[in-house]
């Protein structure tokens, strides 16, 4: 499904009932809404879900440029301006995990529970560095250059060597990633700091990280410090696409937080 928003065509689902309760899931980089098939699966019946691909993303349009999380974010409220969707539960892992960061400090009326999922929440001058790096791969040797690096990244190498079917999924989402959207997403994720401003948030705040998911867990164990009102899960053995990792153990976690509601 198509539909016009903060300037460009954006590619969306909609699954669940009609007066359910709204849930919005929003991709990490180089990833497309597919991602989130089984949490949909499994949540639909209580909520109405709405799932997009993130600007440069899937089916979206991919203009050229840097963008920016206050992009990111804009582009979330008119989507949901579009749909006519009010108030929504939150869900993002990575990159969408840090717009819903954002969302929650200037956007916290039009949210009610937040899911923030494996993102440090910040860049750091070391991480900037790397995402300029990856950058420049994408642009002299197109998603393949950039393939094994982020499949290898992104999961530890017990998993690797298991090779689970949803490595050649993500495989299929890195390689159908258009340069212009991967470009423009490290472009953001090498300059944002959301984690500061969590303080101040009010809306209820599900930090959820994979526990081999690099150097991530360890950052999200202290923003929980850093955010005593937030609770933090931590997913056995799952790596940075942990919904995807964890598939049963996420979205359980995930059902407790919102049937808090």
């Amino acid at each position: 499904m198509k539909i016009k928003a903060n300037g460009i065509t954006f590619n969306y689902r909609l699954d669940g009932a009609e007066g359910l309760p709204w849930l919005v899931f929003s991709n990490s980089l180089a990833t497309t809404l597919e991602m989130w098939d089984e949490q949909t699966a499994q949540l639909q019946s209580k909520f109405r879900v709405l799932r997009y691909d993130q600007r440069g993303h899937g089916a979206t349009d991919a203009p050229a440029g840097r963008y920016t999380f206050e992009l990111l974010m804009a582009d979330a409220i008119a989507l949901m301006d579009a749909l006519d969707v009010k108030r929504t539960h939150w869900c993002g892992v990575s990159m969408g995990g840090a717009t819903g960061m954002g969302l929650a400090q200037r956007h916290a009326d039009r949210f009610d529970r937040f899911v923030i999922c494996d993102t440090p929440g910040q860049s750091t001058p070391t991480t900037s560095a790397q995402w300029e790096e990856r950058i420049l791969s994408a642009q002299k040797g197109g998603m393949k250059a950039l393939l094994e690096s982020t499949i290898a990244r992104w999961f530890p190498p017990e998993t690797l060597k298991a090779n689970p079917p949803h490595l050649d999924i993500l495989r299929k989402m890195i390689l159908a990633t258009p340069v212009n959207g991967f470009v423009g997403g490290s472009a953001a994720l090498a300059n944002h700091d959301f984690r500061p401003g969590m303080k101040n948030v009010k809306n209820p705040i599900l930090y959820m990280c994979g526990e081999k998911d690099g150097h991530n867990a360890a950052v999200m164990r202290q923003m929980k410090q850093e955010f005593p009102a937030a609770t933090y899960i931590e997913l056995p053995g799952a790596g940075h696409i942990s919904n995807m990792d964890q598939p049963a153990r996420f979205t359980g976690a995930m059902r407790e937080f919102l049937d808090a509601a």
